[in-house]
């Protein structure tokens, strides 16, 4: 089969398109014929290295190694022990996360089956790879963590805060994979939802169901919104404070991405700042499918290149003002 591979860490130009034995499967796998993969910020976090990672947390990486965590495709073979899924059933899942052993930039992959969900038969496979990360991100930092494993960023487990109609939410970076579904989860939950992004991504978020849109190339958020209840900072980085203070005090920032924040300015605001490591979850996947299925969810592509374009699909990401998510393709 062919994949891709990274044999040290480096550009995009790293990625490289190259033939590999088809895997075989474990005890609670299914082999996966795949049809698409979803590209995401740690497949460029491992292609660089991983250096954008604290070094105390950082592990030791074994090259080659194939990159990519989430997949839409077809179960080629299941094992003796697995139930729920069979020969023909169409998937999406996001694999062996947090981690970088998912090894989805291939034609094929051997999954964990607690992994994966059906894929929703509304969704193409190129729109089922584009969510699975992103969603599950937005999802245990939103609505439900499901599981008790503290953050190893805070060392606390998260606990999602209640969202009604009289919450008032903001999402930074709200164009983007993990922001687009935090926009409509919260619009999901009653929430009146500020969006946050450049302004070429207006009409998307409005679509979405943003109620208020700021364009942060010409507006500071900061100068034109008080009272928010929830920031969530999906683009994260040292400029993330500068959000503090749109929030009620009592409120709550939960930042996606890398970010630090003085604790006595915080103490002082009366503001709560908690974040998750986003964790493999095919039941959860299954649970949140029904919302596809029934239009209260969908799935913004930005672009999509073959699996052999890789190394173009991530300097696309490395320009940014992404809407929605970047695919591969790996079935035509």
């Amino acid at each position: 089969m062919k994949a891709i591979q990274i044999h040290e860490a480096g550009g995009p130009e790293m990625l490289r398109y190259e033939e590999v034995p088809v895997p075989g499967i474990g005890p609670g796998e299914v082999l996966v014929r795949v049809h698409a993969v979803g590209v995401n910020p740690p497949d460029w976090y491992l292609r660089e290295g991983l250096k954008v990672m604290p070094a105390e947390l950082r592990p030791a990486l074994q090259f080659p190694l194939i990159p990519g965590t989430d997949l839409s495709g077809v179960v080629e073979a299941v094992a003796p022990d697995v139930r729920g899924f069979a020969v023909g059933d169409e998937v999406f899942g996001m694999l062996r996360f947090p981690g970088f052993d998912g090894r989805t930039y291939a034609e094929y992959v051997a999954a964990p089956a607690a992994d994966l969900a059906h894929k929703p038969t509304g969704l193409t496979h190129v729109e089922a790879a584009g969510a699975p990360m992103a969603l599950l991100t937005a999802w245990q930092y939103l609505v439900d963590l499901g599981h008790e494993v503290p953050s190893p960023f805070t060392g606390r487990v998260h606990r999602p805060v209640p969202i009604t109609p009289d919450t008032t939410v903001l999402v930074n970076g709200a164009a983007g994979g993990v922001g687009h579904f935090a926009v409509q989860l919260a619009k999901w939950k009653g929430a009146h939802v500020i969006a946050v992004a450049s302004g070429r991504h207006e009409q998307f978020l409005r679509k979405l169901g943003a109620d208020e849109f700021v364009d942060y190339t010409t507006t500071r958020a900061a100068d034109v919104v008080s009272g928010v209840d929830l920031v969530i900072d999906a683009v994260g980085g040292p400029d993330s404070a500068r959000f503090l203070t749109v929030l009620e005090r009592g409120g709550t920032m939960l930042p996606v991405f890398f970010a630090e924040y003085d604790p006595h300015e915080t103490a002082r605001l009366g503001i709560t700042v908690s974040n998750i490591q986003v964790r493999s979850d095919g039941a959860q996947l299954a649970g949140i499918g029904r919302l596809f299925d029934e239009g209260t969810l969908q799935v913004g592509v930005d672009s999509t290149y073959a699996l052999a374009e890789a190394g173009a699909a991530h300097a696309r990401a490395a320009r940014g003002h992404i809407q929605g998510k970047i695919v591969l393709t790996a079935v035509s």
